[in-house]
Formats: C-alpha cells, structure tokens, sequence
C-alpha cells in the first residue's frame, strides 16, 4: 500500500523540479498521477502513522499552482487579451471573495475561507492554464499518461472484482475520513454509503476517493481518449494501448455503478458520434435506445412478479423512489427553498462538502444548488453562464482547429458535456483531480483561440 504516498510524493517531486527548470506544464505531472490518487495516498500515510504530515501533503496541490501561476506571469512577453469567459470567471472569484471576507452567515472567517477555497480555488487553476504559451505545451505526453492512469485504473478494478472488496477497505480510508473530516463509517462495508448500491452491490472506486470520483475521472478519461485519437479528418485511429484504456473506461464506468455518470459516458459517445459525422455510431446508439425502451416495457411488466436484484435497482431508479434518488430530492428541494428564502445565499459553508464536515448541510448534492445556497442566485447564474459559454465556444472552435489544439478543443468540450449530469447529483468541484485537470484544460483552450494569429480567425460552427 506504501506505493500510492510514493508516487504521490514522488510525482510532486518531479513536478516541482520541472517548474523550477521553468517549464510550468511539469505541474501536469502531478494533476495526473498525484491527485487521482490523492485520497488514496492521504488514507494509507495516516494508517501507517504519518498523520501529522498529511496537512503538507495536503497543501501541495496549492503550491505548485501558485508557483506555476507566479512563473506564468513573469514569462508572460506581451500584455494577453482577455476572452468574455475570462471577465466571466475573473467576475465569479471576486463575487464569491466578497463571500469570504464578510461577515455573512454564522460560520467563521477559517471557516468561510476553506469554503472559498472549495467554491473557488479552481479559478486560480484556470488562470493558471490561460497564462501558459500552448506551444509549449507537448499535450499529447500528457494525454497518453492520462491513457496509462486510466488502464492502471482498470487493473486495480479488476483485482477489486476478482477479489470482490474495495482496495478502500485496505487503505485506512474509514478512519482516514473519521479523523480529518468527521465523517462516521456506514453502510454493509464499513466504508461509506457511496460504496454500495441498493440491491447489496459492491460499487468499486478503483485508487480514486470514491465510486463517484472514479465514475466521474472515466468521463474525463474517456473524453481525453477521444480527443487524442481523433485525427484532423475525424477519424478515429487508436492504437492497441488506446483500445484497451477505452476497454478501461468501459469497465470503470459500469462497475462504479453510478448512474448519472454512466448516461454521461454514453451520452459522450453519441455527441461525439454527432460532431464527427459517425452515423455507424448514432444508428447504433438509436437502435440501442429502442432495445433499452423496449427492454424497460418488459421489466415493468414484470415487476409485480419480480422485486429483486438489478430490475429493483432499474425501477426505483425511473420512478426516484429509492434511497439514492429520494436523497437527491430532498437535498434539491431543501437548496431550492433555501434559494428562495435568501437569493443573496447563507453563506460560504453552509452547503456542500465544508458544511458536510460541520455537520450542517444544505442542499448539497447538486453543484449549482450548492454554490447557490452558499453566495446567491447571482453567483449560480455566472457559474452556470461560464459552462455553456465553455460548450458554445467549444463548438465554435473545433472545426477551425488543429492537431494539438484541436485535441485540446475536443477534450475540454466532451469533459464539460460529460459533466453536466453529474454536476446535478454532486459535487465535481471538491474531487481535487476532476477540478483541477477539467479548469487546466479549459484555460488552456482559451489560451489557444486568443493567440495572436487565431483572433484574425472566425470561427467555424458545426453543421
């Protein structure tokens, strides 16, 4: 188990000397290998007694992005012209900061600024990204170590299935959680409720936090895949290495067993089937739908007669009468009518995964819900303009694109839409390497279409 706190370490290590030499896209060495294991490395240092120094590991993520963004600016040759989605996200951190600085809510100034830093510190990622110089970025290293982290991924997997227990069980994740964010053991396997599903199943998260993390880094995974193996042609050429991080994804997604992920995966697919013009893929994923439908008339049909196993799980999934969903409700309803109640928000920390560890959570499974209920209707309304405008703009750019930038174009565009699902039902933006590789990316895409030579171009839609 000592392996997960040594690539942790050591992949930091090698980043900060990277960033050191002055090359700043080292610190993608570290989003990649570091923070996918994050939990995993933090859990087994506290088992074997290194608790103490779990607050620096913790703070290393902030470290090399505040040194990357420092060596950004001080390389910068010229003054860069801003993108409306820059003033956009500038204009969200201010707002939120103003949440953080003020006395507004009962939670105290600590309290708000760690709130802040979950409700905001990605925008600090994001300008990291959007400073970078794309040439000298060789984005297709770091895509392939996303395609090698994603085929790890899978084998871990394989051995929790063949073994049928969770690598978690091992690592001291129970008290790991226990000790640092209060949060008790539950569930049949002594883990937490996001490990199992109704019906007795294991759900597995492979080295990743947990089954929704992993469910969701398979949704980036998969996009990056696609995005690299795409040629400038649209077609579609992956080597054997490819096929099998693919095979990978395929594996995480259905044995996470998470729902608003998986439609995602498949919804990925089809959308990318669209924008490549891969009508073998959108006939396949239509007639799928029609067996799919056909395939639910039948089960609930059946359903008098049958109330076990994964057709109870299907059911009560459609009609939100199980635990899972009805929880997701009740959290919906009451951020709603906190919303209501307070358009100006409750404060930072009063929902979400801060409020979660003070044990007074509003509303906190649903990324817009919990960034409404904690600094407003306002502060929701950027943050939702900032994702369609990334999707918008993604669409524009991506048939005036190429080779790198179109991989990047690509990648950023299939990971927003990817996540759109899940952002209803969690909270992505507290899983460090989901928030940090997706607003890396995504200042880095802006980055690219603000280059000199591509501000003279318009953009071509797809058809």
């Amino acid at each position: 188990m000592l392996i997960f706190p040594l690539v942790f370490l050591t992949s930091f290590i090698v980043a900060l000397r990277e960033v050191y030499r002055g090359k700043g896209e080292g610190v993608l060495i570290f989003l990649i290998f570091g923070l996918s294991i994050y939990t995993t490395a933090m859990s087994v240092s506290f088992m074997v007694g290194l608790k103490s120094i779990i607050p620096v590991f913790q703070f290393f993520k902030e470290i090399l992005i505040f040194c990357v963004l420092i060596l950004n600016v001080v390389s910068l040759k010229h003054r860069p012209r801003f993108h409306l989605v820059d003033y956009a996200i500038f204009g969200f951190l201010v707002y939120t900061f103003i949440y953080a600085i003020l006395p507004i809510g009962e939670h105290s100034f600590v309290e708000r600024l760690l709130a802040f830093k979950s409700t905001s510190f990605y925008i600090i990622v994001y300008f990291t990204g959007r400073l970078f110089d794309p040439k000298t970025i060789y984005i297709n290293k770091y895509f392939n170590y996303i395609v090698l982290l994603t085929i790890a991924a899978g084998a871990v997997l394989a051995v929790e299935i063949l073994m049928q227990q969770q690598l978690q069980i091992y690592t001291g994740f129970a008290d790991y959680c226990y000790y640092f964010f209060n949060i008790e053991p539950a569930g049949m396997f002594g883990l937490s409720t996001t490990f199992e599903s109704e019906g007795g199943y294991r759900r597995f998260a492979s080295f990743f936090a947990n089954p929704l993390e992993h469910a969701a880094a398979t949704l980036l995974a998969l996009s990056v895949i696609i995005a690299l193996f795409t040629r400038d042609d649209n077609k579609f050429k992956a080597n054997s290495i490819g096929w099998l991080a693919l095979g990978a994804t395929f594996l995480s997604i259905i044995f996470s067993f998470s729902r608003a992920p998986l439609a995602s995966y498949f919804l990925v697919i089809y959308i990318y089937a669209l924008l490549t013009h891969k009508k073998t893929i959108t006939r396949t994923v239509h007639a799928g739908i029609a067996l799919c439908v056909a395939y639910l008339i039948y089960l609930f049909s059946q359903f008098e007669n049958n109330h076990t196993g994964i057709l109870e799980v299907i059911i009560n999934t459609l009609d939100f009468s199980n635990p899972s969903s009805v929880g997701h409700l009740v959290q919906w309803a009451e951020g709603i009518m906190a919303m209501i109640q307070s358009p100006l928000g409750l404060g930072l920390g009063t929902s979400g995964r801060v409020a979660g560890t003070l044990g007074e959570n509003i509303g906190g499974e649903n990324q817009f819900i919990i960034i409404g209920v904690q600094a407003g209707i306002i502060a929701l309304l950027l943050y939702l303009a900032i994702y369609i405008m990334f999707i918008k703009t993604g669409l524009k750019w991506l048939n005036n694109l190429q080779g790198k930038e179109r991989q990047v174009c690509m990648a950023v565009l299939l990971i927003k839409i990817s996540f759109f699902i899940p952002l209803l039902t969690s909270e992505v933006e507290s899983s460090s390497y989901l928030s940090y590789m997706n607003w890396f990316l995504s200042g880095l895409f802006i980055s690219i279409i603000m280059q000199p030579q591509k501000e003279q171009l318009q953009p071509v839609p797809n058809d």
